[in-house]
Parts: structure tokens; C-alpha cells; sequence
């Protein structure tokens, strides 16, 4: 029987979760990511804690004697955020993928459930957010089943073009 495991990205995994972020991009929002831009976005959130926590599911199926074969089957980035109105941190859950052969077989359960108990045991961590497309129907469906609720923010931005 095949099980999933959840273990902390390393500078060897850049190259698939930048893969998995571009596809993500695509899928979720209709936008093209610059590779070589994202590739290096993630490897400096690897290199520092301080930036992000990637974590990876691994999904583990026995073969024939005792041997198991893993594969990455999804994953999600944290990020802080201070909030002075509780004086401590919210964790922010980003870049969120599981490739369609995993989808439907827990993964993205397993990868919030293996935050939400980092962030539980953590000193100063006041909660989880995160945010998803107004028309993510099925996403969000997800998240609500998990105990999250919709916080009754909008999201606005004013992105710096940096050429």
C-alpha cells in the first residue's frame, strides 16, 4: 500500500519546484512565467528560511521484497507575516502543486496537515492563510474542508516591473 511522506525541500529539488511553480502559473492563473526568473526565486527560498519553507509530498509505494520507490507527488511554500495585531506571525501558504497523477489521493490534506502541526508547535505562529483564484471553485472547496474560512479580504497589488 502506497503512503506519503513530507520532508523539506533541498537545493536539489530547485529545478522541479521551479518547474512545478511555471505549471502552476499556467494552470491556475493563464500566466507564463519567465523559467530562469522562477528557478532562481525559488533557489534563494531554499538558501534562506527567512524568505520561504518549501516542504515536498513524497509518495512511497512498496516494491517487490522490502524496497520502496519514492515520488514527489506535490508541494506548497511558507511565507511570514508579522501581524502587530496579535504580535506574531501568520504563515502564508503558497505555490501549491500536485501534478494531475497525484490529484484526488490526499496530497495537498497531507502537506497542510504536516504545516498546520509545524505551525501549532511553534511559538508566535497565530495562524495559516492563504489565497486562491475567485474561480478556483475546487480549490477552495478543499480548503473549506480543511477548516479554513474565507477571511473577507481582497487582494490588492501594485507590481514593480524590474527590467
Amino acid at each position: 500500500m502506497s503512503q506519503l511522506r513530507i520532508r523539506a525541500a533541498h537545493a536539489h529539488d530547485r529545478d522541479l519546484l521551479a518547474q512545478w511553480a511555471v505549471a502552476m502559473a499556467q494552470e491556475t492563473e493563464h500566466k507564463q512565467l519567465d523559467a530562469k526568473t522562477v528557478r532562481a526565486g525559488v533557489e534563494a527560498g531554499i538558501a534562506d528560511p527567512a524568505k520561504a519553507r518549501y516542504f515536498i509530498a513524497m509518495h512511497e509505494s512498496p516494491v517487490a521484497g522490502r524496497e520502496t520507490i519514492a515520488a514527489p507527488a506535490g508541494t506548497l511554500m511558507l511565507t511570514r507575516e508579522w501581524s502587530d495585531w496579535r504580535n506574531g506571525d501568520w504563515w502564508w501558504i503558497q505555490s501549491v502543486y500536485v501534478p494531475p497523477q497525484f490529484r484526488r489521493m490526499g496530497v495537498f490534506t497531507a502537506l497542510y496537515r504536516h504545516v498546520e502541526q509545524l505551525a501549532r508547535d511553534t511559538p508566535g505562529v497565530v495562524g495559516l492563510r492563504l489565497y486562491v483564484e475567485r474561480e478556483n471553485a475546487n480549490a477552495q472547496k478543499t480548503y473549506e474542508a480543511l477548516g479554513m474560512v474565507d477571511a473577507g479580504y481582497s487582494i490588492l497589488e501594485a507590481e514593480f516591473s524590474r527590467q
